[in-house]
């Protein structure tokens, strides 16, 4: 966050360094797989049927892939919004504090009062009320600073749900292979969200219109959420 306000090539660099040295230590400390057997690649090809067959899978995937979307926005429409090196960096600031000062608190207060499904469906409901407070208060520094700090808190209420969720839905089978399907389809979410998001902006401007969009796929996301949760189709069983 200090080199933004220096220098943006150098940011880069010394991104580019702590990503490189991060590459070494896992392929230092990166523990040895085991050589697959002559029924190596049929297992394999049975795991990709396997989890490209699971429905509930794709459907909680999809539904998840909204959260991402939103959280990004803290990359793209609030800096936007922001306009400022200085702004830009107070909405850095504010993510990483709460995530820092709340994270654990946060997971064990819906631990002990909330099931794991509903911690999901708040947790994307959340997301979507954020963009309420730019929505109403305009580009103004404040309210994009609370979009950013919700935008964390719901982060938090969502994150190891999500992760334990991924779990669940494999039945502990292939858990790697669903974890990369997963971040497949998100990835490929935030892509078109991001997308969407920047033509939105742009045809649209800074009215209302932006933010109440990105609220509506929050709250949208939440009761598809709700649905699964609804029909016990995220529990392990």
């Amino acid at each position: 966050m200090a080199l933004t306000g220096v220098s943006f090539r150098l940011t880069c660099v010394v991104a580019a360094v702590l990503f490189a040295g991060l590459t070494l230590v896992q392929l230092r400390y990166m523990p040895a797989r085991a050589a697959s057997g002559p029924s190596g690649g049929t297992e394999e090809r049975g795991q990709f049927r396997t989890v490209l067959a699971h429905r509930t899978f794709w459907l909680f995937s999809l539904a998840m892939t909204g959260s991402y979307v939103l959280s990004f926005q803290v990359y793209l429409a609030l800096p936007l919004a922001a306009g400022g090196t200085g702004a830009t960096t107070a909405l850095f600031a504010v993510s990483a504090l709460v995530a820092l000062a709340g994270q654990l608190r946060i997971t064990a207060w819906c631990r002990e009062r909330l099931s794991r499904e509903r911690c999901l469906v708040l947790g994307l409901a959340l997301m979507g009320g954020a963009f309420l407070v730019p929505a109403v208060l305009g580009r103004g520094l404040v309210g994009l600073l609370l979009c950013a700090a919700v935008l964390a808190v719901a982060n938090a209420v969502l994150y190891p749900y999500e992760m334990d969720t991924v779990v669940a839905l494999s039945r502990g089978r292939w858990v790697a292979t669903h974890y990369g399907l997963y971040n497949t389809v998100c990835g490929v979410g935030i892509t078109l969200g991001n997308l969407g998001t920047g033509v939105l902006l742009d045809v649209t401007g800074w009215s209302a219109a932006p933010w109440l969009a990105l609220c509506a796929v929050g709250l949208v996301c939440a009761a598809a959420m709700a649905l699964l949760a609804r029909g016990g189709r995220l529990a392990a069983g």
